[in-house]
């Protein structure tokens, strides 16, 4: 069911398109958190850090993905806000058919340069090897979340959250009861976590694409829709491309900071593994709401609501508020217990040093909260290079810091370097904020 988000109450609003989208999105996080699990708890720690350290390049190309997806739909966002489906109809095909292209080109980039990315981890010989036979699979399946993240970013344009949270819970079900069957019954390791993860990946992206091309029946598609436009095309390309190099910035910055955290050798590793799974769960929520904002703003912004442009960001402001205060509390409070969700409670020095990290980071997450409301913002405008720019001050912040405190503090200096890196970039985002509002005032 598409929402209309330039009428009604903005708070009630994005939350009716947030919930859906939180849930989905939780569960898409579960696909790893999944992996980690069964590898932590069945096959055993060295496994568990070759897949915690993997994720890091897994989710900068995964970033790549989303970001140009999320490029696609704020323009489809603000197209359909503005009642423009001549023009909404041509810019869907030219960007399925990009961003098709683009993931299909990763998919075997990736593949081949496999062993060159194991290379640059610099990890133990033991545990590259089940790095290596984990990756392998999972980067065959970026060709599936290049698909389902287009198909699922087109229905979400339209204020439709709630379509590809059915397909990931069923992928979601099927990939647990597949990474079972494959590690504990056929002791496959972490290659049957990837397998199981491709596999599910596959169902998802299908079935959502099938579904959208159904569903988009009403927009009533002809031939001469399909005919390609030099404008529409770099417009597409330009924008997605611009939103997937912030969102690489961002991963690439804790690719790098994963390499910094690799030189502290297995249990540190293991800890920032652990850490980095509940921090993705724990941000998941604030993530969406920023999302949730961006497709809000679009609509509004192809409306020319700037009024409510302007009351959505302080509910969604409030809305943050609240939220990363129970989040944070949640992770203060049971920090021990959720590090043991992912090693064995015998693992005591990875479980103290995952709960230092915790009870740092968590505190502060409010400030991501309202970094990913500024990107959701700016996104919605179509004004992405502020985003970039707030991002290359957190990110180029937090890895400076993190490398010249890592010395001094240890591990420790790591964590604030993240805090510090998340304070600063809300500092530009405000200003930006409060001078692009004051430029649509005066226009």
């Amino acid at each position: 069911m598409e929402i209309d988000m330039t009428k009604g109450n903005p708070s009630r609003i994005i939350l009716k398109f947030f919930i859906p989208l939180f849930i989905g999105d939780l569960l898409q996080q579960f696909y790893s958190i999944i992996d980690a699990i069964v590898i932590g708890k069945f096959v055993g720690t060295d496994a568990f850090a070759a897949v915690g350290s993997s994720s890091a390049v897994t989710v900068f190309i995964t970033s790549i993905l989303l970001g140009l997806a999320m490029g696609a739909s704020a323009i489809f966002s603000q197209l359909y806000g503005g009642g423009q489906y001549d023009e909404l109809k041509k810019t869907i095909s030219i960007a399925l058919i990009f961003l098709f292209s683009v993931s299909v080109l990763i998919t075997v980039v990736t593949s081949f340069f496999l062993p060159q990315i194991i290379a640059l981890y610099q990890m133990p010989e033991k545990t590259a090897v089940y790095a290596a036979d984990y990756l392998k699979y999972v980067f065959y399946g970026f060709i599936f979340v290049g698909m389902y993240n287009a198909f699922a970013f087109l229905l979400r344009s339209f204020g439709d959250s709630k379509t590809p949270l059915y397909f990931l819970i069923a992928s979601c079900i099927s990939n647990l009861i597949l990474d079972l069957i494959f590690v504990v019954v056929f002791h496959m390791g972490t290659a049957g976590a990837a397998i199981a993860t491709l596999l599910t990946q596959g169902f998802a992206a299908i079935g959502c694409g099938f579904y959208t091309i159904k569903r988009m029946q009403f927009l009533n598609f002809k031939r001469e829709d399909l005919i390609f436009s030099k404008s529409a095309f770099n417009k597409i390309a330009t924008f997605s491309v611009l939103t997937a190099l912030q969102q690489s910035i961002s991963s690439f910055g804790m690719m790098l900071i994963q390499g910094l955290v690799n030189t502290f050798g297995s249990t540190v590793m293991a800890a920032f593994a652990a850490c980095s799974k509940i921090d993705s769960v724990a941000n998941a929520p604030l993530q969406d709401l920023g999302n949730s904002f961006s497709t809000y703003t679009a609509q509004n912004e192809g409306a020319g609501e700037t009024k409510r442009i302007r009351e959505g960001f302080h509910a969604t402001s409030r809305i943050i508020i609240i939220l990363s205060a129970v989040i944070s509390i949640v992770a203060f409070i049971f920090a021990p217990n959720l590090i043991t969700l992912f090693v064995n409670k015998n693992a005591t020095e990875v479980i103290a040093v995952g709960v230092g990290y915790l009870r740092i980071v968590s505190i502060f997450y409010v400030l991501l909260g309202f970094i990913v409301m500024f990107y959701g913002f700016f996104r919605g405008l179509v004004a992405i290079k502020i985003s970039i720019l707030m991002t290359i001050v957190s990110q180029g912040l937090r890895v400076l810091l993190a490398y010249s405190l890592a010395p001094v503090r240890g591990f420790s200096g790591v964590c604030w370097a993240i805090v510090v890196g998340w304070f600063l970039s809300d500092l530009l985002g405000f200003y930006m904020y409060k001078k692009v509002m004051l430029q649509k005032k005066a226009s």
